[in-house]
């Protein structure tokens, strides 16, 4: 079990990012820490200061995770991106999912600017960032505008005798509009700048503090003032990010981790140039080159021959799997058949830009010796150090665990059957599979494109290959109909024969009470099988409450907090799936009708307009000459868009 008492005095005191968990396992906070001890501590520390929402968080807290960082910017920049991915709970989560400020030079124009943007895309323009201080980045941007003469406006192309801005007047623009500008010279004024956001800032430092003095001695001290700030904010726009790569390359950090008893490979992802957070993979010992059961090697050549065998099962094993593989992989030393192996990779890549009609990318793996990767390296190797003295201890909590939650699942299993007077098949406690759930939920738009949700959990891990979506057909409108519907159609189709649903489930999950229970368990009896049916039922809250079972006798949920955590994440997942199928059932039938409405509109000059806007709105603002552009469009049929939108007020 996780002792978080003794489990507080092993936190370092250094900065870093912690991690929430609760009995299932779940992320359910994410947090930064200029000291992690004392900051992880104070929750435990019991006080009426907490608010009821701490209160709550901390009565959930089963465990808790953390990733050291060097300083507190790379915590705060680690966090957002943790924070992005786990969505927890107890977070607030802004639903403009605010992002730290880049610094964009807009290298694909021939006159480049430099300004501050919340997006990073990948248009060929060069990104800086992000930074977690938006006011050095003004006062960065402030700084770029008085030191160099940079266009302003987003203007490329200028027509003859265009009247020059203000900025011209002012001294604050070259005159690109009015063909002034010495191009030469300006790029090199933008290489300048792009030298001082790539950390090379030596030479601008040296000028300004030389004008900072200048100033001085000629009593403009609110000049020297400024020229002070301006190095100041040098000074932190130019602080080693490593939990940030600045370009916006795709790469993964794998380092091997060994302890006494076990070995894993840590895989840090950077996705879109920013670290998003560690993943662990176990690696069994035979696989890795050791035979089951041999003690772990101890010296560190022998780990490093060990090191470099699990990095390259891992790659084996888990890159083939992906449909995206990243386009560096990041190591701590060289491996066996580098070569061979990135022949491999991009094989992978090769097949995958085929099946996705897409440009390949080629994987390329690296040791780096300096530079941004070797500082990102560096992280990761770091933080995989104080990871080795906490991994015995963490497989062993997984197990307790996984076998807490399969005892839980088999209990229900027994009980569901008993009442139904059907016999239970329980997997023996000594084997490895996890039991299947499937878990059902029908979603509608006020009686209409009534549509079924189903998804699969092996233990705690949702098995996504295997979701299914139905459309209701018959019974549109009707809850017990409905289930009754897509329940048989699934077993119907395994009783056919059909792969994909050929595996049958150890118990069905339904979102409702005992009159969907009732309505499933009647086709479940029908098609002769021993599959236990139970209810999920909500509180007022909209929150899972209980499990129901077909004899209306109940579990009360809030009193178990390993099945409630269970049930109400498959709860809340099978209601997601279902309502984004719903949504996007409902979406296609309203487009459809409403071009389906428009005069001389027909199933193929339709697709053809959704083809090239995209969007009914998009046709619904788009000008006579625009419609014109698409494919086999007339004049007439043009107008007769234009006219029914009008008509309808949706222009």
């Amino acid at each position: 079990m996780f002792d978080i008492p003794e489990e507080l005095k092993k936190l370092p005191k250094t900065p870093g990012v912690y991690m929430h968990k609760d009995s299932l396992g779940e992320v359910i906070y994410v947090g930064k820490a200029v000291n992690l001890r004392n900051r992880v501590s104070s929750y435990f520390r019991k006080t009426s200061q907490q608010d009821p929402k701490v209160r709550a968080m901390v009565s959930n807290i089963a465990e808790f995770e953390y990733i050291s960082c060097a300083t507190e910017m790379e915590a705060l920049l680690l966090e957002c991106n943790l924070i992005k991915k786990y969505m927890p709970r107890y977070n607030i989560l802004l639903k403009d999912d605010k992002s730290y400020p880049y610094i964009e030079v807009t290298t694909t124009e021939e006159f480049p600017r430099v300004i501050s943007t919340r997006r990073l895309v990948r248009d060929g323009n060069r990104y800086f960032g992000p930074y977690s201080d938006a006011g050095s980045v003004r006062r960065m941007i402030g700084m770029v505008d008085e030191m160099y003469k940079f266009k302003k406006c987003r203007q490329t192309e200028f027509r003859k005798g265009v009247r020059p801005c203000l900025n011209y007047f002012i001294g604050k623009c070259p005159g690109i509009c009015v063909g002034e500008a010495d191009k030469e010279a300006y790029l090199r004024d933008v290489n300048e700048v792009v030298d001082i956001l790539n950390g090379h800032d030596a030479p601008a430092v040296a000028r300004l503090k030389g004008e900072m003095e200048k100033a001085s001695e000629e009593l403009r001290f609110e000049d020297a003032a400024r020229f002070r700030d301006y190095i100041k904010s040098l000074k932190s726009l130019g602080e080693t990010q490593r939990a940030t790569m600045i370009k916006d390359r795709d790469a993964d950090v794998l380092i091997p981790v060994i302890t006494n008893r076990t070995g894993v490979v840590a895989q840090y992802k950077v996705r879109d140039g920013k670290l998003t957070g560690r993943e662990i993979t176990y690696i069994r010992s035979d696989s890795a080159g050791a035979g089951a059961g041999s003690a772990m090697p101890d010296s560190e050549a022998e780990k490093k021959v060990l090191g470099a065998e699990m990095i390259l099962s891992f790659i084996k094993l888990y890159y083939p799997e992906l449909s995206m593989l990243p386009r560096e992989i990041i190591l701590p030393y060289h491996i066996e058949d580098e070569e061979l192996i990135e022949e491999f990779l991009n094989t992978i890549n090769a097949s995958n830009a085929e099946s996705k009609s897409d440009v390949m990318h080629k994987t390329k793996m690296i040791v780096p010796e300096r530079g941004e990767k070797k500082a990102v390296l560096k992280l990761a190797m770091d933080d995989s150090i104080k990871l080795a003295g906490t991994l015995d201890e963490k497989a062993d909590r997984e197990a307790e665990r996984r076998d807490a939650l399969k005892k839980e699942i088999a209990a229900l299993i027994e009980y569901a059957s008993s009442i139904s007077g059907s016999a239970s098949l329980l997997i023996p406690e000594d084997d490895d599979r996890e039991y299947r759930v499937e878990a059902y939920d029908i979603s509608n738009f006020n009686g209409l494109d009534t549509v079924g949700g189903m998804v699969v959990y092996e233990g705690r891990k949702p098995v996504k290959s295997d979701y299914r979506k139905f459309k209701v057909r018959t019974a549109e409108g009707d809850d017990y109909g409905s289930l009754r519907e897509v329940i048989y159609r699934r077993l119907k189709r395994a009783r056919a024969g059909d792969e994909g649903f050929s595996t049958y489930p150890d118990i069905m999950f339904i979102d409702g009470g005992l009159g969907q229970v009732h309505a499933v368990k009647a086709v479940v009896d029908a098609f002769r099988i021993a599959i236990p049916v139970v209810g999920l039922a909500k509180d007022d809250a909209h929150r899972t409450r209980a499990i129901v079972f077909d004899d209306g006798r109940e579990i009360d949920l809030r009193d178990n907090r390993l099945l409630f955590s269970y049930c109400g994440n498959i709860q809340e997942e099978v209601h997601r799936f279902a309502i984004t199928y719903m949504s996007g059932v409902k979406g296609k039938k309203m487009i459809k009708s409403a071009l389906e409405d428009i005069p001389g509109i027909g199933p193929k000059r339709r697709a053809k307009l959704l083809s090239s806007f995209g969007s009914i709105k998009a046709i619904k603002n788009a000008t006579y000459d625009e419609l014109m552009e698409v494919d086999g469009m007339t004049g007439k049929a043009a107008e007769s868009i234009l006219e029914y939108f009008a008509e309808s007020g949706s222009h």
